[in-house]
């Protein structure tokens, strides 16, 4: 994997009249991958960010109204068009944030994407992504310039997608939902296929948890090409609860199916664990061959790649235990 860059990076797309421009950039989570960290850093750096022309919009302002009436739902019938008054509102919020000096706007919700109940409950990748994108792309009038996405290994993710579950009454999963899930064919890539529809004029940048989970400094700076503070960088916010952590927050009869031991909680037999691996390899797999042009892997920023001479690895004859035997020589 490299770390991709643009040699002709598309101009922003929404300009005030200071005639300054504003980039929007939807960070989507996914969820369990340290989102709530990312929102947590950009909420504690907000002030810095701001002096250096970043704006930010996260769950403490996009679940206060702000996106009422986005989404079809139940609502008060007033006569007046819910869906239409979404619109106008955000258009009037980034209308006020590219008035006010913003040259880039980060919107982080993860719930744009979908929910974690519909996840449990469909037992699939954000099986409504692609209609959910849709409907905020149009509220945002078509100026997403980049979509910054995390995704995860399936098993570790599903892992801590059904602990999240249990800890909010959802039960243990059965034998017959385990299996769903492990075979069900829809991935990583096909949810990276229904943003970028739904998305058509945006970047994609997909980060992988393994490398940027709680380095938020670093998600920051791949999307916005600026440098990013690092303070609150490495404070974690929301982990994945381990088998202690659940014991204690499931009532006992329910604590007690959980398996003995302490650690990470694994649902998966050992077959349906590499099943999803291997879902997870041939979607990096498409990713790093190009994702018929969607969407862009990135790489650690910090990793060096080796130059012409490429480092020596340890020349020592024989084993370590056994270094100071010598072959017999000539002399």
């Amino acid at each position: 994997m490299t770390v991709v860059t643009f040699p002709n990076p598309r101009p922003a797309r929404m300009a005030g009249q200071k005639g300054e421009a504003m980039d929007v950039i939807l960070h989507l989570g996914a969820h369990r991958c340290a989102t709530t960290t990312f929102q947590h850093y950009m909420r504690q750096n907000a002030e810095r960010l701001a002096r250096d022309g970043t704006g930010f919009w996260g769950p403490h302002r996009t679940r206060t109204g702000l996106f009422r009436g986005i989404l079809p739902g139940p609502s008060i019938a007033t006569g007046r068009d819910p869906r239409r008054r979404a619109v106008g509102r955000v258009r009037l919020n980034l209308s006020r944030s590219a008035l006010s000096g913003t040259r880039r706007l980060l919107v982080s919700e993860e719930n744009m994407l979908g929910s974690m109940r519909e996840n449990l409950r469909q037992a699939a990748l954000y099986p409504s992504a692609g209609e959910r994108l849709a409907r905020y792309g149009q509220a945002f009038d078509g100026q997403v310039t980049d979509v910054l996405l995390n995704i995860r290994s399936q098993d570790h993710w599903w892992a801590s997608a059904l602990g999240y579950g249990l800890a909010r009454g959802f039960g243990l999963p059965s034998l017959v939902a385990l299996d769903w899930i492990a075979r069900n064919p829809r991935g990583w890539r096909d949810v990276i296929t229904d943003v970028a529809c739904a998305l058509p004029g945006a970047r994609i940048w997909v980060l992988p948890f393994e490398i940027f989970a709680g380095r938020p400094e670093a998600q920051l700076a791949t999307v916005t090409g600026r440098p990013a503070p690092r303070e609150h960088s490495r404070e974690r916010l929301n982990p994945t609860p381990d088998l202690a952590a659940l014991r204690g927050l499931l009532p006992p009869a329910l604590a007690a199916q959980l398996p003995k031991g302490e650690g990470r909680w694994t649902p998966f037999a050992p077959d349906q664990a590499a099943a999803l691996r291997e879902a997870y390899a041939d979607d990096l797999m498409w990713l790093a061959a190009g994702a018929d042009g969607l969407a862009w892997l990135v790489d650690d920023l910090n990793k060096k790649t080796a130059g012409q001479t490429p480092p020596t690895p340890d020349l020592t004859r024989g084993k370590r235990n056994d270094q100071d035997r010598r072959l017999a020589g000539a002399g």
